[in-house]
């Protein structure tokens, strides 16, 4: 089927595209439009490498974030949420390197706590461990479809699935990754998902210190409707509070930021008593005993599941 342009983005990227420096931002309409476009496939190839790639350079701004989620609200299915707390989203995209992966661990103790949890993400690193083998390894399968996942956070308060069942426009723009050499807008925006729009609590994890300013600035912004969100520094990339160092976690309840965790200062050397399992065995194995009580629940893990479940109540 050949691609109907919805607009002529020429003139986009001659704003967008000058550098750094040089670039100016869309208002939150016009990226509004741009991003639906580029979720429904209406932009070419080259014109979409040259966006991609000017956003990348210049960075995204606050109204063009704000523009893109618009977009992106348009088009996500959305899910039945039980009676209750609200459901805590939590995306995955990175996968272990080093250290082991406790997503799953957040999901299933807040699950046991009767707060609803959806996992939604998606993974393509080949130097990291896949968190849906992971998530296999302890029982969990993605589900079909919207239908599907909002069934089994009924019957069993927790699901997972993968973000082309949320936003199908979403998969071919992730999938560029691997084509491009470098992540782009879309892994941004893939994190601010929200398939359960008024009954969710959202979990941003980020790698890199400017981006908690940006998300924050964001999520402050984001208070239609009813948002409320935890806003992290990411261990590997993942939700999950680091183990060997709890980093500060700010929560968000309609546009309103404070302090839902205080992070500790100092390094974050080894701990003895969860040393290092990036196999998926190993790692399940590793959440396993600790949800028995056999291995101890690392303390910003059990801080972390604390504020969200307040955040969700």
């Amino acid at each position: 089927m050949p691609i109907i342009a919805a607009m002529n983005y020429g003139p986009i990227i001659k704003e967008i595209g000058r550098g750094a420096k040089g670039a100016r931002s869309l208002d939150t309409a016009t990226a509004a439009s741009l991003f639906g476009d580029i979720l429904d496939g209406k932009v070419a190839d080259i014109e979409l490498g040259a966006i991609l790639i000017a956003f990348r350079i210049k960075s995204e701004s606050l109204e063009e974030l704000i523009g893109f989620k618009q977009a992106m609200d348009a088009r996500t299915v959305q899910l039945t949420v039980p009676d209750g707390p609200r459901c805590v989203v939590l995306p995955t995209y990175n996968g272990a390197r080093r250290q082991s992966n406790l997503m799953p661990l957040v999901a299933m103790l807040l699950a046991r706590e009767g707060v609803p949890v959806l996992i939604q993400g998606r993974h393509d690193f080949d130097t990291r461990v896949s968190p849906f083998e992971l998530l296999a390894a302890l029982g969990l399968q993605p589900a079909a479809g919207a239908e599907d996942a909002s069934r089994q956070l009924a019957a069993d308060r927790l699901a997972c699935i993968g973000a082309d069942r949320l936003l199908p426009g979403l998969e071919p723009l992730l999938a560029l990754r691997t084509r491009m050499g470098v992540r782009a807008s879309g892994h941004i925006v893939a994190k601010l998902l929200d398939p359960c729009r008024g009954r969710s609590v959202r979990v941003v994890a980020v790698t890199h210190p400017e981006y908690l300013e940006r998300m924050d600035a964001f999520l402050r912004a984001d208070t239609s409707p009813s948002g409320r969100a935890m806003l992290l520094r990411g261990t590997e990339g993942e939700i999950h509070a680091n183990p060997r160092r709890c980093p500060e976690m700010k929560v968000y309840r309609d546009g309103i930021a404070s302090i839902g965790v205080a992070g500790e200062e100092g390094g974050a050397p080894p701990l003895g008593t969860l040393p290092d399992a990036p196999s998926v065995a190993d790692n399940a194995a590793q959440i396993r005993a600790m949800l028995a009580g056999e291995m101890p629940i690392p303390a910003p893990i059990s801080a972390q599941v604390a504020a969200l479940k307040a955040l969700a109540g």
